[in-house]
């Protein structure tokens, strides 16, 4: 088949446009390197929705940070995605940062970003008792907001696949050649051809461009650690907590999530390696002490996790990169798209299709089209009366296998079993929650790869944490026949 677009990259950015394309009669392909959606930058990020102070006026990232944070509510209650406006503050400490409020505020009228205000340090401290007490005022920006980002990505996926787009995972491009007009993307053993290409590939966006001669820029990953707390810290803070910002970024943030645990992080490190998710003692040193700063009462004892994440960083730029290539107008890049890009995914993808009109892609729109995309619910979200008559018609959902988030094995399998299936733990866990406790998988990742085992129908020991080599089990420890012919 000769697609229409071809999509590199199921990140945010590139669910996005392929739902957008969903909405019309045009054959699309999202394909990814990995053997899931959202394994990336779109894995291991805040979550924040930003309100749209921060960009430049005029740049991109103004542009779609602001309309995209317009249109995040809606998409995800499309989406069935989990999404709070909680707000957000930025924190001052002295005079100096004070002046520096009244830049971003003022960059945040010219931005178009609405109801923003200045607070001084009694009305900080009344909105959130917890922050430290020699804050000296903040700005409040009442349209910040969180979402889970992997959940974003997995709706706007799931979403499009139901409405047409064919998904290829675990196919990476090694190269792309243009004959006849159209492209040929040689991948891992398959060859796509596609007259669009849409670059979506993140961190691999210069390498991607490259295969079509484009090296007009290149990326390089900046690293940010982040410490994930309980949920008895959730309640700490109502909105996401910023301090003033540098020029590696908007700093450390404290913010609850929407499944409520409390995050802490980001630090900033630009790094060469583009498969690099170690953390660090150092690192996270960081990341304690500059949020104990804006909440010294967080209790770092009841960390349960640390992790890492990787951004775009466009070298020698400060803005998103998209548009047609140079090199090749029907070969579009959408990169550079760090922070604000998990908000921005929405609008960016309204722009894409845009572009593609411009360049004469005939869109004609599906009567068909279903924006709406329904997840399972979960237990957590249920009646007892709910969870009852969901046990009776199957007694899977009676068995507790994640104790810490109180995951049912019907649900384990709801969620192997959806439009875009989990293949691996962490694909069980990043839909299902099941091993994001407090125990992380420490009681349950043995039940989960068994379930997994039976409903692909594969060896236990060939289940995967995340794809690739990162095998669970190497084999049985001990084998013993009995009589009967049985074995353990």
């Amino acid at each position: 088949m000769i697609y229409d677009v071809v999509i590199v990259g199921a990140g945010v950015t590139g669910a996005f446009i392929a739902r957008e394309l969903s909405r019309y009669q045009l054959n699309v392909c999202l394909v990814d390197r990995a053997e899931d959606v959202a394994m990336g930058s779109s894995k291991a990020n805040s979550g924040i929705v930003h309100a749209g102070y921060d960009p430049v006026p005029g740049s991109l990232k103004a542009r779609f940070n602001v309309r995209g944070n317009q249109l995040m509510e809606s998409v995800c209650r499309e989406l069935d995605v989990p999404f709070k406006r909680t707000g957000s503050l930025v924190l001052a400490f002295d005079a100096e940062d004070m002046r520096k409020l009244q830049d971003i505020y003022e960059r945040g009228l010219k931005n178009g970003v609405p109801d923003l205000e200045i607070w001084d340090a009694t009305q900080v401290k009344k909105a959130e008792p917890a922050v430290a007490d020699n804050v000296s005022g903040a700005l409040y920006a009442p349209t910040g907001g969180i979402v889970c980002p992997y959940e974003l990505t997995l709706g706007a996926a799931e979403n499009a696949v139901e409405n047409g787009v064919v998904l290829k995972l675990g196919c990476e491009i090694k190269s792309i050649e243009f004959k006849n007009g159209i492209f040929l993307l040689h991948g891992s053993g398959e060859v796509l051809e596609g007259r669009y290409v849409i670059n979506a590939a993140g961190v691999y966006a210069d390498r991607i461009s490259a295969m079509v001669g484009d090296d007009s820029f290149s990326i390089i990953p900046r690293k940010g650690e982040y410490l994930l707390m309980d949920k008895n810290q959730g309640s700490l803070v109502n909105r996401v907590i910023f301090q003033t910002p540098s020029r590696m970024g908007k700093g450390v943030l404290v913010s609850p999530t929407v499944d409520g645990n409390l995050l802490v992080g980001p630090n900033a490190v630009d790094i060469q390696d583009k498969e690099d998710l170690s953390t660090s003692k150092e690192g996270l040193n960081q990341v304690k002490e500059s949020a104990l700063r804006s909440v010294p009462g967080i209790d770092m004892s009841e960390v349960i996790t640390s992790f890492a994440g990787l951004r775009a960083k466009v070298v020698d730029g400060d803005d998103f990169i998209i548009g047609p290539s140079s090199k090749n107008d029907h070969f579009i890049n959408v990169a550079g798209i760090d922070s604000p890009g998990l908000t921005s995914a929405p609008a960016i993808a309204e722009h894409v299709i845009d572009i593609l009109g411009t360049l004469g892609l005939e869109m004609k729109e599906k009567e068909s089209f279903n924006p709406v995309r329904r997840r399972p619910r979960r237990f957590t979200e249920m009646s007892e009366a709910e969870i009852n008559e969901r046990i009776r018609t199957n007694p899977a959902y009676g068995r507790i296998i994640c104790r810490c988030e109180k995951v049912s094995e019907g649900e384990i399998i709801d969620c192997i079993r959806s439009t875009i299936g989990a293949r691996t733990l962490d694909g069980v866990k990043r839909r299902v929650r099941a091993g994001m406790g407090r125990c992380q998988g420490g009681f349950c990742a043995p039940r989960v790869v068994e379930i997994l085992s039976r409903e692909l129908q594969i060896p236990m020991e060939t289940v995967t944490k995340r794809g690739g080599d990162s095998r669970i089990l190497m084999g049985k420890i001990k084998q013993q026949e009995f009589t009967d012919g049985s074995d353990v």
